[in-house]
Formats: structure tokens, sequence, C-alpha cells
């Protein structure tokens, strides 16, 4: 009944109604009546004993289903920028055989190129043009398939089934943070969760528990692992599965700069505890070994660069957690409701699954607290763009999920009460989720119109330079190599100042600069207008006069004009001749 009635919301969905609350706005009531039956379903499900882990699974892939299949089925383009722009890199490496010469800011990539090589691969073995064709649905490949690695982990630590899939709704219910779009950090963070879960699997703590089940007396788990023979405790790696987890760890290190670090510190915690340091150490050497030499290496030029930063931001963990919502403008009133939404969920996540450590005491021996506060490590080491507060959450969710699991499903008999306030907490976590995760759906879905545009500047002769009012824009990093970009947003803190005082000479300033050197374009859609609206990078009443600068400018002549974007081309007043480029 709830994939029935959510299909029957698709069709009845009108994006035009987005605004500051996103996707939420957009969506017809009887998707959340959907989603609400599927979850009144589950509890259901885990109410039954045994548990069926089919309907269990069912359910889960049907949360899946509603909430990551949602925009692609709805979107006519793929979504968020920054899988456009993973997309030109991977069409880059292709076209240059390997790395990208003259890459710019985007030389990062050169030296984190695993991801992108992967694909390349893949679509020269199947003949793709595009990794496009299935870009926009790696958001439901992502999550499906870490499925499996989530099982892994968690049937590691427990025979309960209730408890075992109650993690994995859990997981799938608060995991707003958004990192699962075709991206490095998406495709390392599968293989983080893999690495992590056959490690724990291989733990003495581990086996202990499984053998025991959690919903043994409090403390048995511990006696079980005292009972075990020395050689259990003392269990080393096979050949085969040490090979498995040098090959994921290498893959890691080859294709994103903070998973790998997320995956030392947490190792590192988890060979704290003496029994696990034979198991735990063999695979700690290898991450530290194969980071430093790439880092070392391949990656030198960007740590050498950045490692001044790193060591600034040691020791200053509020200003690495703090993430701001607004920057010269004033957010809208919906995002602020959305940052409150999914700061709560993260929160409340983390607060529940420290009571879970404090009031379930069979966990304690199990690798999950240790995993748990791993993550939140990294706070005293980089603050990651403003993200790494909500990094270390999305890192630190395949332990807290299941924390949070034995908190809430772990007593049996279950009292009505208990099911009542399980199912209260159930409900406002998805609520969080919604909110994280949908709320800025205006700025990161994309039109046909604004597709074609952005396509059309960036098909311009080699050596032009494009500007925009932010970089949010689908696929602007199209041939990155051949074009210089000017986001004005993206200025010094000084450029961005002048830029709100005076914005049509700083405009024509830009301009001017960048058609001195050869063809220059301007190009304004809907999505960069949402993005200063909802975010407050720029205030409205700039953005309002950049475009009207624009739009009555003597040196921009239109060469595509509509209702989504808008495309102008640099004309020199004094010398249209010079002016650079002919009309796309």
């Amino acid at each position: 009944m709830a994939l029935g009635l959510w299909l029957l919301a698709l069709p009845r969905t009108r994006l035009d109604r987005m605004g500051d609350l996103g996707l939420l706005q957009a969506l017809p009531p009887v998707y959340f009546v959907a989603l609400g039956l599927l979850t009144a379903g589950f509890i259901g499900v885990l109410r039954s004993a045994p548990v069926r882990q089919g309907w269990a699974a069912a359910y889960v892939l049907g949360l899946i289903a509603m909430i990551h299949a949602t925009p692609s089925i709805l979107y006519p383009t793929l979504r968020y920028s920054w899988a456009w722009k993973h997309i030109a890199v991977v069409d880059a490496m292709l076209r240059h055989n390997g790395a990208v010469p003259d890459a710019g800011k985007l030389d990062v990539y050169n030296q984190w190129p695993g991801f992108f090589q992967l694909n390349g691969f893949f679509l020269r073995v199947t003949g793709m043009d595009s990794a496009l064709g299935y870009a926009s649905w790696y958001p439901v490949i992502a999550n499906v398939l870490l499925l499996g690695p989530l099982l892994l982990l968690y049937r590691a630590v427990t025979k309960d089934r209730r408890l075992v899939w109650g993690g994995v709704w859990l997981y799938y219910s608060t995991a707003w943070v958004g990192q699962d779009y075709f991206s490095p950090q998406a495709f390392a963070y599968l293989l983080f969760v893999t690495v992590a879960a056959l490690v724990v699997r291989q733990l003495p703590s581990s086996r202990a528990m499984a053998s025991v089940g959690a919903a043994g007396p409090a403390g048995s788990g511990a006696r079980a692992l005292s009972g075990l023979p020395d050689d259990r405790q003392r269990r080393g790696w096979r050949p085969g599965p040490f090979l498995l987890l040098v090959v994921l760890i290498a893959a890691i290190v080859s294709s994103h700069q903070l998973t790998p670090i997320m995956l030392i510190s947490a190792l590192l915690l988890l060979s704290l505890p003496r029994r696990n340091r034979r198991t735990v150490l063999p695979v700690l050497a290898v991450a530290v070994a194969l980071t430093l030499a790439w880092d070392a290496t391949i990656a030198r030029p960007f740590v050498s660069t950045h490692l001044s930063d790193f060591l600034t931001a040691l020791g200053t963990p509020d200003s690495n957690a703090a993430s701001g919502l607004a920057s010269l403008g004033s957010a809208a009133p919906g995002q602020v409701i959305s940052s409150w939404g999914d700061r709560g969920l993260t929160g409340l996540m983390l607060l529940l699954a420290a009571v879970a450590v404090v009031r379930r005491r069979w966990v304690r021996p199990t690798g999950l607290p240790l995993l748990l506060i791993a993550p939140l490590l990294l706070l005293f080491a980089n603050g990651y763009g403003g993200e790494m507060l909500f990094r270390a959450y999305l890192f630190a969710l395949p332990a807290a999920a299941l924390l949070v699991a034995a908190l809430l499903w772990q007593t049996r008999p279950e009292r009505p009460l208990r099911i009542a306030v399980t199912a209260v907490v159930l409900f406002g976590l998805l609520g969080g989720m919604l909110l994280g995760y949908y709320g800025k759906e205006a700025m990161n879905h994309f039109t046909p119109q604004e597709a074609a545009a952005t396509r059309l500047v960036t098909d311009t002769p080699p050596g032009s330079t494009i500007v925009s009012l932010t970089s949010n824009l689908p696929g602007s990093e199209l041939h990155y190599e051949e074009h210089d970009r000017i986001p004005l947003a993206d200025g010094t803190a000084d450029y961005q100042r002048q830029l709100v005082q005076e914005p049509r000479a700083v405009l024509e300033a830009t301009l001017a600069d960048a058609g001195a050197k050869g063809p220059t374009y301007l190009i304004i859609t809907r999505s960069q207008t949402a993005e200063c609206e909802l975010t407050g990078l720029l205030p409205t009443s700039t953005v309002r006069q950049l475009v009207d600068v624009a739009a009555h400018s003597a040196m921009l002549r239109p060469v595509l004009t509509g209702q989504d974007a808008v495309v102008y081309q640099y004309v020199n007043p004094a010398d249209p001749a010079r002016s650079g480029g002919s009309t796309p």
C-alpha cells in the first residue's frame, strides 16, 4: 500500500512549487502518507517473532526508493552541481587518457583520480559515451550497495534480527547529509563501511557478541569474550581476506582526501583494546603506509599547499565544527527551519547513541562505541570547508544507528507505551531527514533550459571565460581545462564586499578584465539566484541589481534568453571588433 501511494504521488508532484523548503513543498500529501504507512509497517515487522527478514528487507528497500529514487524520477536532468562537475572530470580524463593538463583548481582531481579512472574504465568497457546515463540513479545505486556492508557490520555484532534491521532502517532514515550523489566521497564511503565491517567481523569481541546474541543478560557478551580460547582472541588474518582489505584501502586512498583519515582514526581507536590488536594493527599499518605514500607522491602538490591550513586548524574544534548557513546575505526562513531540523537530527542521534552505550552494557566490548567516537576526533584536525561536523556525523552514523536500535528494540515484550515512544522517535527522525535531504532542492535541481544554456557557454572556443553569479550550474566545468570560470560569489571577502556595495562597477570591471584576454560570456540561471536566496551567499538585492545591470548593459549582448537562463556575450564598447569570438 505504501509503495502504491508513493507511485500515485509522483505524477502529482509540482516542481514549480519548490520554495525555501525545497521538494517538501512540491510533494503532495499522499507522499507523506505513504512514508508514514511504510514506517508503521516496518514497526509491525519488527514486532513479529521471529522477524521475517524478507519483509524487513522489502521495507528498507522501499524506504530507499521513496527517499532517493524520487528526485531521480521527478527531475529531467542530473541533480546537484557537484555531480555535474564530477561528470566533467570523468569526461576530461577520458579525453586526455589520464591526468588533465591546465586543470587549475580542479587539479585536485588529478591527485585523487581513483573514482574517475574507475568510471572511465567502466565507460570504455560498456561503450557508453558519458556517465550521465547512470549518474542520475547513483544515489539509489549507492544506497542499495551500502545495504550489504551494513548488514555485514551489524550481524558481526548481534544475531538479533530486530536490532540488525532496526539499525539498517535507522541508518537510511537519518542519513540526511546527502553524500550519496555521483562523487568520490560516496564511492570511498561505501568502501570505508565495507572495511570497517570486515575488521569488526574479525574482532574477538564481535565474535563473542554474535555467539550469545544481544538479547542475553547484561554482561553475557563480556563473559563469553573472557571465555574464548587464547587462539580465538589472538586470531589474525588469512591471506585472501587481508589482500581484499589492501585493495579496498588502496581504492579509498586513491579516490578521496578525507576518507583515509577517517579510516585511520577508526582503526586507531579499534586497536586500543589489547585483544583487538592482532586483528586491527596490520590493517592500520596498511592504511597509514598507503596514505603516507600517496600523499607524499601523487598528492604532494595539494598536501604541501594546504599543510599550513591543516596545522592552523589543529586545536580549534569549535571553528572546525561550525558551518555557517548564510554568507553576505540572509538565509531564507525555510532554510533556517531545515538547518535546525538536520542539526536537531544529528544531535538527537548522537545523544541516543551515547545513552545506548550507558544503558546497554553489552555493546561496550564491541567496536561500536569506538567507531562512534573516531570520526568526531577529526573535529580537532580540520574544518573541511565548514562541513566537518556533518562529515563526522556521516562516518559515525553506521555505529550510531545500531546503538540507537539497541536502545529502542532490545527489550521484550514491548509494552504499548514503549511502542508508541519508538514510533514517535522514528517519525521525528524521518522528519529531520526529509528537512535536511530535500530542503535545498530549489537550488539542487536544474531545468533542461539551464542545462542547455550551460552547455552553450562550455561549447565556446578554447580560451573563453565564463562568468556567473555562483558556481551552482549544471556542467559549467565541461572542458574545464580550456576555459576560465569566474563565479562572482566565490571571490575573496574584499571582492564580495565590493560586489555588494557597487554591483554595477564590479561586474563591468570583471567583464572588462576577462574580455581583454579573450571571448567572455555571462550566464545567469534560476538555480544560481535560488542558491543566493536560500543560503544568503549574496544578498537578494545584489542579485537583482546584477540581473538588471546585465539586462541593460551596453557591453553585453544577449545570445540566449529564457525563463530559467540568460546568456550574454561581452562586447567591448570601445572596440566591438576586438571582443573576440562569435555568437555561440
